[in-house]
């Protein structure tokens, strides 16, 4: 009887629709034919918080993800916030209750044979154009930059006589990235190029044909289409280059602090996720070359 006219005060009172309170029904059955099946019984204002836990843990066992079991929790707590304004009980056995931590996807990042393929076998066109997309994915790998910060670039951050790239990431937080031989030459390569072909434009280092600073549709998209002739990844963006350029490096033996500082990261924490991928990669990589994987 609370269930059902709590799943009325759903439809009516708060006009959710047909398939929210069919969720919010199945849910609340779930844990109800859990008590059940454990406990031979069920009493929605005499549920304790030790059940709504090893019902949690049965949930994880049988393959719900925590995005999963954190939407059933928050169903449930909907429901004794609602018999709590009802005065059906004076306590919320979820009070108390955590659901499990949602896991963070590991980052997408291009294999070292895919991004051989874009830089040396793909044609980026002719002229300005062709020589200025080609670096941008050059740096974006070399350095691992944002794509905010590669747009913010100035011609007073590219430091040559220290090969020093000077970028303004999150809260204008600045930082030094260094770059070797190989992208020098294809910075001053550039560099000749826009200065003979676009002799107005602005102090932006990456400029479009009219000389003004490039915006972030036009470097996604280039770096989208240009990802699509080599990998089949669903995400094909700056920020896939940014994970290639972090993984690259801790698979060259890289310690984990110093791609931090590279990356702009707070905390080592969010630095700690390539390694994830690496091993994830390494997992791949076993499984398919052991006999016995």
């Amino acid at each position: 009887m609370l269930i059902e006219s709590f799943l009325d005060y759903l439809q009516y009172e708060r006009n959710y629709s047909e398939k929210t309170v069919l969720a919010y029904g199945e849910d609340i059955k779930q844990l109800q034919e859990f008590a059940q099946e454990e406990y031979g019984k069920f009493d929605p204002l005499k549920v304790e918080a030790e059940l709504v836990r090893e019902w949690i843990v049965s949930l994880m066992d049988r393959g719900y993800t925590s995005t999963s079991v954190n939407r059933k929790l928050s169903s449930l707590r909907t429901f004794y916030k609602y018999l709590l304004r009802q005065g059906e009980t004076a306590i919320d056995p979820l009070c108390r209750i955590k659901g499990p931590k949602n896991k963070k996807p590991l980052p997408v990042f291009l294999k070292e044979n895919e991004m051989n393929r874009l830089l040396d076998d793909t044609d980026f066109g002719e002229g300005f154009k062709g020589c200025r997309d080609r670096l941008i994915i050059e740096v974006f790998y070399a350095t691992g930059m944002r794509l905010s910060e590669l747009i913010g670039l100035d011609d007073k951050d590219v430091d040559f006589s220290a090969s020093l790239l000077k970028v303004t990431g999150k809260r204008n937080k600045q930082r030094l990235i260094p770059f070797g031989d190989e992208l020098r030459g294809l910075l001053l390569g550039y560099i000749d190029i826009r200065n003979e072909k676009i002799s107005v434009r602005s102090e932006a280092f990456f400029v479009r044909e009219n000389g003004e600073r490039l915006y972030k549709n036009l470097v996604y998209n280039l770096v989208k289409r240009n990802l699509s002739k080599v990998a089949t990844l669903k995400k094909k963006s700056p920020h896939v280059l940014r994970h290639t350029f972090a993984t690259t490096m801790l698979n060259n033996e890289a310690e984990l602090g110093a791609v931090k500082e590279l990356l702009g990261h707070e905390s080592i924490t969010t630095t700690e996720i390539y390694t994830h991928a690496t091993f994830e990669e390494l997992k791949k990589v076993y499984k398919q070359a052991h006999p016995r994987a």
